[in-house]
Formats: C-alpha cells, structure tokens, sequence
C-alpha cells in the first residue's frame, strides 16, 4: 500500500511510504525557493512521484494532519494565509494594524476543532488531489500531535519508550506525551494551546524584531551573549511552572504578549533573550525528567519545533534517569507530511517502524542531468572526479571552503552532507569568508561541525548516544576548542552531526581532513544564501555558485570551478 502524506501548512510538503520504507519527503520551499513555504505542495507531491516513479493511481490513500478551526479557514482563504505568510516574514511594510494582527492570532490560538472543521477540511484536501489527478482514493486525516509522534517513535529503534512532543500549538494543543510499548502508540496526556511555551517563544522572537516561526534559533544563539544571572532574577520566571505532568502557563497568549512587551520595552535584547531561553531550558528539564519519573521509562523520542532547541535539548539530555534518546531530524511542523503518512500506516497496516538510518529522502539526479546543466552553463570549468573527499580536503588545507552537492537531497532544516558548503573547523579567517561572500548571517549566530563518530567522544563530552542529525549541543573539550574554533559557540559548545557509514563520500572527506588535521571533523553549513531554502538541484547549485562567485564545487562526482570565484 502506497501511502501519500500531505501537509499544506507553515512549512508544507509530501511524503510517500510503503510498508516498512519511506520512500520519499521533501518540502516545498526547496521548489518555490520561498522559505518556509505555506502554500499546498503540488511540487513536493509531483517530485515524490516522479522519484518513486508512480502514477497518481498507484496511491491508495492520501493522509494529512491538523483540521483545527483557523488550519480550516486558511484552507477555505488561502490568500489569507498568503497574506499572514507575506506579513510574518516581513516582505511587507508595517501595517497599521500591527498589534491588532498580533493579539488576534494569539486569541485564535484557543480554539480548537468546532463541528465540520474535519468535514471540511477533507473535502478541501480532497479536491486539490483530484486537481492533480488523484482518482481511487481514500482521505484520511490525523491529529497534528501524533502526526509528530509517530516520526518521534517509528524511526526511534525503540520498543518501549515515551514519545514526547512539544511545538506552538496544533489540533488544540501543544504538547503530548505517549506511551510506545508492545507496537502501540497510545496517547497518555496532553498540554492544552493555552499552556504553550512554543508560543511564548514565538512572541519573544517577534518581540526582539525577528520573524516568529522562523528566527527562534537566533533568539536561542543570541542568548548567550547576555551577562548570565540566576533563575530568581528572572523576571519571566513567573511565566510557566510544571506540576506534574503539565507545563502551565500563568497567562493566557494575550495578556502573556502585553506583559512581554513591557519587560522587552526596558531590557536590553541579549537580556531578553536569555530570559526567555533561561525559562524554556528550566521547563523542558523539569517537565521531561518527571514524564520520564512518571511513566517509569528512561527511553525517550521526541519531536515538535521547540525540540529544534539544541541547548533546551542538552539540559534534557543530561537528566540523570534519560538513558537512551532520539530527536526526530525534521522534528517541527515540516515533518509531519510524513508523520501523517507513517500514524494512517499504523493504524492500518499496524506499522510501527521503518528503516531510518539517514535522512536522505530527497531527489537525487543522473550523471547526465548532472552533465547536462554543466554544459549549458558559462564561466565554469569542470571535470570528472574520482577522488572529490580527497580533493575537497587537499582545498581545504589551503583555507578554503568547498560546495558539496551529492546523492539524495537532506530531509528537514540541517544540510548533512549532501547539500552542504565545507571549511576547515580550526580557521577563524575561512569562517569569515564564508561570512562575508555567502551567508551573510548575524555575527552572534555559530557555525556547526560535521564529525567521524569515532572521533566524537575525543572531541566533545559526548554521552548517551549518537547525534546523527545536529539536534543536540554538547560541551567541546577545553583541550579542543582552538581545533573547532570555527564551530564553537560563545557558550562552548557545538551543534554536532556524528557521522558513521551512512554517507561514504562525505565520510571520505573527513577521513582525508583527519590526515592532514588529526582530527575527522569540519566546518558544515547549509548549501544557500542566508534567508533562502537550501539549494535542491543541480541548477540552484550552479545558480548559487555563481552569485555568490564561490570558487570550488563538488558536483555528484565532477569539480567544478568558478572562473570568476574569489579564492
């Protein structure tokens, strides 16, 4: 059974699974170039089939998740959501109305499903499949929290665990915690919208002049650059509290953004920040330890966006009874076209895990497409390659950084080593470079590294698992942090992706630096211009590399060179 999942929210796409493999998910920014996109995903849902090679009357069952009353609305106005996209990213002047926008959003964040809501949604759903010739269907919809849960819980390796999820809001809530044991996944508590601390750090995020859903891990970077003081001095710290198993919020979404308001009126923005990240790092520490005291099980999978807080995820990790964890790779709302797709599996199929060993999910391309786009293109030379890791590193040695574009494109917001950009982990002056001609990123933001597994634990006080997918900060050892200088946040730590055998080209790359540095470890950052998606075909990297006069690319196992780059 060919299961398609489909989400047409903030961050759309599709996804495909049969039986124990997931096929293909991708979404919709890396086709429309609009990051975070939030239109219906006609280009994800055509890339899916044209990867798996099927036909619309292969798909038995089309799932999509979230059907609560203002994802309705959006699907019945979609120039509604357009407008709120345009709005919340900035790509408008400042409305009048600003604050008035604001607080009614967060009024809305209230309510729930009310009668029809599903009714209607599906038969929405439906009719755009039916426009792109979906025929024989059945239409299946899934709450939005187990959407996240089942990606927590299916691609674990667990067998008996807790799948938590925490995000904004969705279907009415804003957090879950189930139980995964004997092949159930069963809903044992829930934390209403009304308590979302997601929210609350959205608002703080708009609140310091970024974009909410967005920028969150800006606030979260620029944290750290606040003179630290104790948790009894922060004036957020009345915000939230836990009890029990439930994160409860002292105000309503509301009242909560005035009063932030106020506190961010007279608090230097470094301050502010660091409340806000202070609080949400003491939450998600006390409410995850007593879910795991609660339930008895010390195996937890996590998803939902604020688990993308690799420094609240760190104060999780390091709970003393959390003895095994796994954080879905495109844990927020992203990821749950898939989880659609893999919660109908369950609850058809009984379904309850999948081969999940990367996140290569995407579209890879042909040698002759490859060729193809080099040949059309001017003021580039290029030339087969048989050593492109070797290479890459010998470039590397020289203080240069690299494009590297090979295999299947990377699932979610982390590039891994197939859409990546490279440098040296050791070079200030490389990390500047980049900086200067490519990313183009706010100073206070940090650069992560790619690292051999092996070499992990030599490098970083690492425990409790392998981090495969750059959602967890770890402590650099101080005999390393001139060697990682480059990656190595003001706070010391590192955002790492430890990487074993799953992608043997990128691995050779890091096994060549090791020769020359001693250590399998580099620089890696998304393959894009800073504020746009990473870059998914052969074109978008030659497109990029040209903009941006990048010297060096690595292209699916030919060199490239820029005649007009700047070494």
């Amino acid at each position: 059974m060919y299961i398609l999942g489909v989400w047409d929210g903030h961050d759309s796409g599709a996804a495909i699974v049969e039986g124990k493999k997931i096929l293909f998910a991708a979404n919709e920014e890396r086709y429309t170039k609009r990051k975070l996109e939030v239109a219906f995903p006609y280009n994800s849902i055509r890339a899916a089939l044209r990867y798996t090679g099927l036909k619309p009357s292969d798909i038995e069952v089309v799932s999509f998740p979230t059907t609560e009353f203002t994802k309705t609305i959006s699907r019945i106005f979609p120039g509604a959501k357009e407008n709120y996209y345009q709005f919340r990213r900035r790509k408008v002047g400042k409305p009048a109305l600003e604050g008035l926008m604001h607080y009614s959003k967060y009024a809305m964040t209230l309510i729930g499903d009310v009668p029809l809501s599903r009714t209607i949604s599906k038969e929405l759903v439906a009719r755009e499949m039916r426009g792109l010739g979906f025929r024989d269907f059945r239409i299946f919809n899934t709450d939005h929290h187990m959407s996240h849960a089942a990606t927590a819980a299916f691609t674990s390796g667990m067998k008996n665990s807790l799948s938590v999820t925490l995000d904004g809001l969705g279907d009415g809530l804003s957090g879950s915690v189930c139980t995964f044991e004997h092949g159930e996944l069963k809903r044992e508590h829930s934390i209403t919208a009304r308590n979302s601390i997601g929210i609350f750090f959205e608002q703080v995020t708009n609140l310091v002049g970024m974009r909410e859903l967005e920028d969150e891990g800006k606030v979260m970077a620029m944290a750290d650059y606040s003179f630290p003081f104790d948790f009894s001095k922060n004036k957020m710290r009345e915000f939230f509290k836990v009890e029990g198993k439930n994160i409860v919020a002292k105000y309503g979404p509301v009242e909560q953004y005035r009063k932030l308001g106020s506190i961010c009126w007279n608090t230097p923005r470094e301050q502010f920040a660091y409340m806000a990240q202070q609080l949400l790092e003491h939450i998600m520490e006390k409410f995850f330890s007593n879910v795991i005291d609660e339930y008895g099980k010390s195996a937890v999978s996590m998803a939902g966006g604020l688990l993308s807080n690799v420094k609240a995820n760190m104060k999780v990790r390091e709970i003393e009874s959390l003895k095994q964890w796994h954080i879905f790779p495109h844990m927020g709302d992203g990821g749950i076209a898939l989880g659609s797709a893999m919660f109908t599996n369950y609850l058809l199929n009984d379904v309850t895990s999948y081969e999940f060993n990367d996140a290569y999910l995407g579209e890879d391309y042909s040698e002759k497409e490859i060729l193809s786009h080099l040949k059309k293109t001017s003021g580039i030379t290029y030339e087969k390659d048989t050593d492109s890791g070797g290479h890459a590193a010998d470039l590397l040695e020289d203080q240069e950084y690299v494009f590297w574009f090979n295999g299947r494109m990377e699932y979610g917001p982390r590039a891994l080593g197939n859409r990546s950009i490279v440098a040296r982990a050791d070079s200030d002056s490389v990390k500047d470079k980049l900086n200067l001609f490519i990313k183009q990123r706010e100073w206070y933001q940090p650069f992560a590294p790619s690292m051999l597994y092996e070499d992990a634990n030599k490098l970083l006080y690492s425990d409790k698992g392998k981090s495969s997918f750059m959602t967890m900060a770890y402590a650099v050892r101080e005999s390393e942090r001139e060697s990682m200088k480059s990656v190595v946040h003001v706070d010391l730590t590192a955002r790492p992706q430890m990487l074993e055998k799953e992608n043997k080209q990128y691995r050779r790359l890091m096994e060549a630096v090791k020769k020359h540095t001693g250590r399998g470890v580099v620089l890696n950052t998304s393959f894009n211009i800073h504020g746009s998606p990473i870059v998914s075909t052969p074109a978008d990297a030659i497109d990029t590399m040209k903009k941006t006069k990048a010297p060096y690319m690595f292209l699916s196992g030919y060199f490239v060179e820029n005649k007009d780059g700047k070494k």
